[in-house]
């Protein structure tokens, strides 16, 4: 066996399989008649499906037969809605990435963590080590810590009590009642600094993109060298970055 299929966990390739019987037109089964779809035994079927039920993925009806749960519904939603956005911030991206000359990052929270759905490159030629689809810490950087001061004060609470605030550089806040105090500043500011907290030598601002309920469903944060930040041009770099947020507001509206 290779290394890459010993890398392999069994168990989730077992209860993949049994999903995939749900793609035919049957979305009801009950274990025996699943165990045989799958090629399983009655037992291992069992435990996959009291697992899987455990996590929402599965659920019983009341003929007590299993169907497919709200979570991959929640979970198709949020793909579906993070497409929409990554394809609706795309011109706007581009067109703040050539006016600030800088690498310029749109992203959601998911799971405490910033997720960049999309990504324009400096004109400079300066590479930002990330990536579409990346994970990157949220206390620590500017996009990160203005996802979390428009969140709930209950999100806020929940994520201060699951995330460990590690210190990146000397600049990294790391006490939480600081932290409160930042995202507070946050709100009032409507934008977000990261002052060489997540990596010494790189500079983000970044602002909140909102739908049409006013909530937060995004941010995008424009990054560069140190060398190159001045703080007498944030108001023209907020001005250019809010022009493009209000594009794509333009467009979450419009389509929601």
């Amino acid at each position: 066996m290779s290394r890459k299929n010993k890398d392999l966990n069994l168990s989730v390739i077992k209860a993949f399989k049994l999903l995939d019987v749900y793609l035919n037109d049957k979305q009801e089964w009950g274990v025996r008649e699943l165990a045989k779809k799958a090629g399983y035994n009655k037992t291992t079927t069992y435990r996959l499906l009291s697992t899987l039920e455990s996590l929402d993925i599965i659920q019983k009806n009341d003929d007590d037969k299993y169907i497919l749960g709200l979570k991959l519904f929640e979970l198709g939603n949020s793909v579906s809605v993070h497409k929409s956005l990554r394809h609706y911030a795309r011109e706007p991206l581009e067109l703040i990435a050539k006016d600030i000359t800088e690498t310029v990052h749109f992203g959601v929270l998911s799971n405490n963590r910033v997720l960049y759905l999309n990504k324009a490159e400096s004109p400079l030629g300066l590479k930002v080590s990330t990536q579409i689809g990346s994970y990157q810490k949220a206390y620590c950087t500017a996009i990160g810590k203005v996802l979390l001061a428009f969140s709930s004060e209950e999100q806020i609470s929940e994520y201060l009590k699951q995330v460990k605030l590690e210190a990146c550089t000397l600049n990294t806040i790391t006490g939480s009642g600081a932290l409160l105090e930042e995202l507070g500043s946050i709100r009032e500011k409507g934008y977000a600094l990261d002052m060489e907290e997540l990596e010494l030598g790189l500079i983000c601002i970044a602002i909140p993109v909102f739908n049409k309920n006013k909530k937060i469903v995004a941010a995008i944060s424009v990054s560069g060298p140190s060398s190159r930040f001045k703080f007498e041009n944030i108001q023209s770099y907020l001005a250019i970055i809010r022009k493009g947020a209000q594009k794509i507001e333009k467009r979450v509206r419009d389509y929601s």
